[in-house]
């Protein structure tokens, strides 16, 4: 489906660099990304991803918005205190691009659910703060061959990584086998 003319114009700035272009917008209107929480590392990403013109976010997150959130979840807002943090995400989404497609997926990222939420997206985005879900969705990415980026935040410090198991690439597991102790790594 080509672009219409309000997306031409919407994503112009973008689209006039060479190395994207009208088909390249294109590529990312028919993209679906998975993002696994929508706290201090998925609320950027989620912005920016529904700004540059994703055309479908998958969102999955079982927390409610806090107080103590706002100064570094960039997606939610004060009035969003108490409520879903899904929902919340979603209405934010639809005000910064109201031609974003977005899937909410209610509860947890686990072993259980892993493959099912992952299977239907073209990346995702590891933005959990613990280890099982981060090691879920490796072991998901890595069977059905997503790619998968992950990111991590320390005090001052942060990481992204990609992993791309499609391109038989290593996973998260060949950095860090197991799962480490609870307490073995500060909060």
């Amino acid at each position: 489906m080509p672009l219409t003319p309000e997306e031409k114009l919407r994503y112009q700035r973008q689209t006039i660099l060479p190395q994207l272009g009208e088909e390249g917008q294109l590529r990312l209107k028919n993209s679906s990304i998975l993002c696994i929480g929508t706290g201090g590392l998925g609320s950027p990403a989620i912005t920016y991803l529904a700004a540059a013109g994703v055309g479908h976010l998958g969102l999955i997150d079982p927390d409610h918005v806090d107080h103590t959130n706002l100064h570094r979840q960039i997606l939610h807002k004060t009035s969003a205190v108490n409520s879903s943090k899904l929902e919340s995400a979603r209405s934010r989404i639809l005000e910064i691009n109201p031609n974003t497609k977005i899937t909410l997926h209610p509860g947890k990222f686990t072993t259980e659910n892993a493959l099912q939420l992952v299977e239907p997206y073209d990346l995702i985005i590891d933005g959990s703060d613990n280890f099982p879900t981060r090691f879920a969705a490796n072991d998901a990415a890595f069977f059905l061959k997503k790619p998968l980026v992950h990111g991590a935040i320390y005090q001052f410090d942060g990481q992204v990584t990609v992993f791309a198991p499609h391109l038989n690439g290593p996973c998260y597991r060949c950095l860090l086998p197991e799962i480490p102790p609870d307490n073995a790594v500060p909060t």
